[in-house]
């Protein structure tokens, strides 16, 4: 067997969450490969909303395994709060949960680190969510980091009492007067929660799973273009969101990658700084924002909008090898006479379809071509041939741009309000 990946193609906020539930059925382990709870993937059924941060969004099927991968950093805190709700919820997640013993621990230092690193930067700031994640992937980086492994260690403390040192230290550079130690109880009963926890070698558990046959999906977080090294630095996270990150978060071989599934809205979000060619300023990105109800289920900050933007979606449909493509959203743009999508960008007078090496200190002109809106309500759709005309155009006009298939349309935010153009998903 191979493993399926499924990722977001804009920057993040795609309705990931939503979509690996509803293709949970389909895989016996669904394995986070990267970020941290800096991610928010919120999911609706039966009258139900929550919104998970660090554990993967199969955790409410109880057929199926998930997996915290390595490639994933931890705040125990968080970690702890996510599985008290879902225990009140009456999921058993001691039975579905299992945790890399290679991932990282985000120490409470971690997160008073990206807090004052980002007040340092002043008007240059980044937009962190401020959940200490560039703090611990730098410590991953230098080999100074904590894994979960770690706390099985008999000197584990001795371990912990070193790297908070080390970052008193950086903390009196940047002038932050906070007390780490009044964050450690809480930090503390977060590593017994983890201590209850099935500790894996994930790596092994991931490969056993594909050589015995079981389908394995792996759920990425954040979205490629806020990818470490391809997105639109240095306004991006601290990990590898595109599907290369798979490989190295879960410890599995290229050659056994499947299917690349991408996520991307019908429109554009995005939440705090960066280059955003699309975004609109207006009564537009304004009624755009209250109908899609776009504001950060991590930070609560309201997002950025705009017209769907091809350049950037071809790009990360090439770093990725998506195969194919899920659009979440159709039922935010029912508002809208004619919708709009940039199929090019006039970068300092000049013409091109390709996403340029730094687009933040040039001046990009969006060039759009208009499209009929459907107005009409969406939510209620149950077929994909009910869909109107004017969406099934939408939806071949980005296939034609593209040059990959649709297979899912998302029609609003409960799981059943999903539209399987394949028969594959059906």
């Amino acid at each position: 067997m191979k493993a399926d990946i499924l990722l977001g193609l804009q920057w993040g906020d795609e309705g990931k969450g939503k979509i690996v539930d509803v293709l949970t059925p389909k895989y016996d382990v669904i394995a986070r490969f990267q970020g941290g709870p800096n991610a928010g993937h919120t999911l609706e059924f039966n009258g139900i909303k929550h919104v998970l941060h660090t554990i993967p969004s199969g955790i409410f099927h109880d057929t199926t395994v998930n997996v915290i991968g390595n490639g994933v950093v931890i705040d125990p805190v968080i970690l702890k709060r996510e599985i008290d709700a879902l225990r009140k919820l009456g999921v058993d997640v001691k039975k579905r949960l299992l945790v890399s013993r290679r991932a990282h621990l985000i120490l409470p230092t971690h997160c008073l680190l990206d807090k004052a690193s980002e007040a340092a930067k002043g008007k240059e700031k980044i937009g962190s969510t401020l959940k200490g994640i560039g703090p611990t992937y730098m410590d991953k980086t230098g080999r100074n980091g904590l894994r979960v492994g770690d706390i099985d260690l008999p000197d584990f403390r001795e371990k912990y009492n070193k790297l908070v040192a080390k970052h008193r230290d950086l903390l009196r550079f940047l002038n932050a007067d906070t007390d780490p130690a009044e964050f450690e109880a809480a930090w503390f009963e977060g590593i017994e929660t983890l201590r209850e926890l099935t500790r894996i070698d994930s790596e092994h558990f991931v490969n056993d799973m594909l050589r015995n046959g079981k389908t394995v999906l792996a759920e990425g977080a954040q979205g490629s273009m806020l990818d470490i090294d391809f997105g639109t630095y240095p306004f991006v996270t601290s990990s590898n969101t595109m599907a290369a990150g798979a490989c190295t978060g879960l410890g599995i071989a290229p050659s056994r990658i499947g299917n690349v599934i991408g996520i991307f809205k019908a429109y554009c979000t995005r939440v705090g700084s960066g280059p955003f060619p699309t975004e609109l300023l207006d009564e537009t990105g304004e009624r755009m924002r209250e109908e899609g109800r776009e504001f950060g289920s991590t930070t609560g900050r309201p997002r950025r909008c705009g017209w769907l933007d091809l350049p950037a979606l071809r790009y990360a449909i090439t770093i990725n090898g998506v195969t194919e493509l899920m659009m979440m959203k159709a039922d935010v743009l029912s508002i809208f006479d004619t919708i709009r999508v940039c199929t090019h960008y006039r970068v300092n007078g000049q013409l091109t379809d390709r996403l340029p090496y730094d687009i933040n200190g040039v001046t990009i002109e969006p060039v759009y071509t208009d499209l009929k809106g459907w107005n009409c309500d969406l939510t209620g759709l149950t077929q994909p041939e009910d869909m109107p005309h004017e969406l099934i155009e939408y939806i071949g006009f980005v296939e034609r741009e593209t040059g990959v298939p649709v297979h899912v349309v998302s029609v609003g935010p409960d799981r059943v309000q999903t539209l399987m153009r394949s028969a594959v998903w059906a």
